[in-house]
């Protein structure tokens, strides 16, 4: 009978593509992953990792197996959400995927919140983009994401998750003092035509965001400089170089150079708490997501 556990790197190794990020996302070491990898090959006579370069791949029976255990670890997975449903407590390991800047301003509170109230829950945070970490939940990397799309570019679930609204950050048209519209009470989009922006690369939420939301209102936006983290957004805004649209969940304060103009409509992007359907009676997921928005609540002053 093929171990669970052997099954259980092989399919992190699958999902993070090397032995030292499957080592981290289980909580073990880069030689005890390889050494249950190597006892998985004896136990099934069959070479599941090729050395590739300073790495290593998964040969096709590697992947053939790997679909296998995802789909073993989903069982083991309902069974252990109606054990602890029943049981009524949140408990157990809960991985946790959030966007740097929910990572930064929401979820230090909500991880205070959790660890307070449910000793016997064991919370574990990255920090990972949005365009990522929904895929890593659908994957069984983490057993949620907090993520979130635009209020003109919705993003769309894969199959077999489920999500909850946490609620909705408002954004600041953010120029340099000094700039041509710096005193203004409100900025149409249609105004901005013609500014250099800087944004997040493409691929990201933000900055597909830019670009839809600019064509709409008739103009194509030049982008000037792009950056993943938003503290390096404002820098290069106080130093004159662009302009930016950028939220206000952790964003912190602002240095003198920069001043807040608000938009109309005012940009809205929506924060949303995702999870697989096969968690979904889990008392720590359904308790979460409550801190979650009850958090939020408070940072937003919604009721």
């Amino acid at each position: 009978m093929l171990d669970l556990q052997r099954l259980r790197a092989l399919h992190a190794v699958a999902v993070h593509g090397t032995v030292n990020a499957a080592a981290e996302s289980l909580g073990y070491t880069p030689s005890a992953v390889s050494q249950q990898i190597a006892k998985l090959e004896r136990e099934t006579r069959t070479v599941l990792l090729e050395r590739q370069g300073r790495g290593v791949r998964l040969t096709e029976d590697a992947r053939r197996l790997a679909g296998t255990a995802r789909e073993l670890l989903g069982i083991v997975e309902r069974a252990e959400a109606e054990l602890e449903s029943r049981r009524g407590e949140p408990a157990g390991r809960l991985t946790i995927a959030a966007f740097p800047s929910a990572a930064r301003g929401l979820m230090p509170g909500v991880l205070a919140d959790l660890v307070a109230g449910h000793p016997a829950l064991d919370v574990r945070l990255s920090e990972v983009d949005p365009h990522l970490s929904v895929g890593m939940v659908a994957k069984g990397a983490v057993d949620m994401a907090v993520s979130h799309d635009w209020d003109v570019a919705p993003a769309t679930l894969p199959p077999g998750l489920a999500r909850q609204r946490i609620g909705e950050d408002r954004s600041d048209l953010m120029v340099p003092r000094g700039h041509r519209l710096a005193g203004r009470d409100v900025v149409r989009r249609e105004e901005l035509a013609g500014e250099p922006w800087v944004c997040q690369p493409p691929g990201r939420v933000c900055h597909d965001w830019l670009v839809r939301t600019m064509r709409s209102a008739g103009h194509e936006p030049r982008v000037v400089h792009t950056a993943d983290e938003n503290p390096t957004l404002v820098a290069l805004v106080a130093a004159g170089l662009g302009v930016a649209v950028i939220p206000r969940l952790g964003r912190g304060p602002l240095p003198e150079e920069v001043v807040t103009v608000p938009m109309e409509p005012v940009p809205v992007r929506r924060l949303y708490a995702v999870w697989r359907e096969e968690a979904a009676r889990r008392p720590a997921v359904a308790e979460t997501v409550r801190t979650l928005r009850a958090r939020w609540g408070r940072i937003a002053g919604e009721p």
